[in-house]
């Protein structure tokens, strides 16, 4: 609509969903078209903007442009109206979950929103139902299939699952791996482990086992009423076997060709 009307807001603007922006929708459905003036309702930062968006906001806006503004506007604004109204209903009936709601936040990713997700889909009561962690894993979705013949291992599928619960934690993995912790050197470890940071494959799968790591921690969160204990970012680091490792890379870089020979560090 506003690229019809020759109005460029959002080629300067990174959003008009803003209270710079919305000013300027306002201005501009009550009749005023000077970019000049309307570039003015800048606000904060966006004001070092001002001549860009004053040459944006020139154009062909008219009265029809400003009817069907005024429409969405008030749409949204119903919406806006709508989730409120079902935000406190959610509040409300979480009420009574409110410390195991607490708990669940704990794990870095899983904010009150996904907790409350998480909780309206498995209970606050998970032994009731899901006797240990891998019961529940399997009963969300979030764990690899088990494809198996002749003694061979092929790859298999993960099962439908639980499709409420499922893209929850996924979301939860992404804002997970964004912390400093286990979670984040876990998805890291099998990123690499499958083709590297280039690949989208990589990352794909490495994010389902972030998912299915945060399903675990949550069954042990709400099992045992105790609050999430963050590994640490060096888990995997620690419990490497020095002796052990040492040997691997020896027998790697003789494989590539060098003669190693060791001296005790000072």
């Amino acid at each position: 609509m506003f690229r019809e009307a020759g109005i460029k807001i959002d080629s300067v603007a990174s959003s008009i969903a803003t209270k710079s922006g919305l000013a300027m929708i306002e201005a501009l459905i009550d009749g005023e078209r000077r970019g000049r003036v309307l570039a003015d309702l800048a606000k904060g930062t966006m004001r070092s903007k001002i001549p860009d968006l004053s040459m944006a906001l020139e154009g062909r806006f008219g009265d029809h442009h400003a009817l069907m503004c005024r429409l969405h506007l008030d749409h949204i604004g119903h919406l806006e109206e709508m989730i409120a109204a079902l935000d406190a209903q959610v509040e409300a009936m979480m009420a009574p979950f409110q410390p195991q709601r607490d708990l669940l936040t704990t794990v870095p990713g899983i904010g009150p929103l996904a907790a409350a997700a998480v909780i309206s889909e498995i209970g606050a009561n998970v032994r009731e139902y899901f006797p240990d962690a891998a019961h529940l894993a399997s009963w969300t979705g979030i764990c690899p299939g088990n494809h198996e013949s002749a003694g061979k291992r092929y790859s298999g599928q993960r099962r439908h699952g639980n499709q409420h619960l499922q893209p929850v934690l996924v979301e939860s993995a992404w804002a997970a791996v964004r912390h400093d912790g286990y979670l984040k050197s876990l998805y890291h470890r099998h990123v690499m482990k499958w083709g590297g940071y280039r690949s989208r494959a990589a990352k794909k799968k490495a994010i389902i086992v972030v998912a299915h790591a945060l399903i675990v921690i949550i069954w042990h969160i709400l099992a045992t009423g105790r609050p999430y204990d963050e590994l640490g970012a060096d888990f995997f680091t620690r419990r490497l076997d020095p002796d052990r490792e040492t040997r691997r890379l020896i027998a790697k870089l003789e494989a590539l060709g060098h003669t190693v020979s060791l001296q005790p560090a000072a």
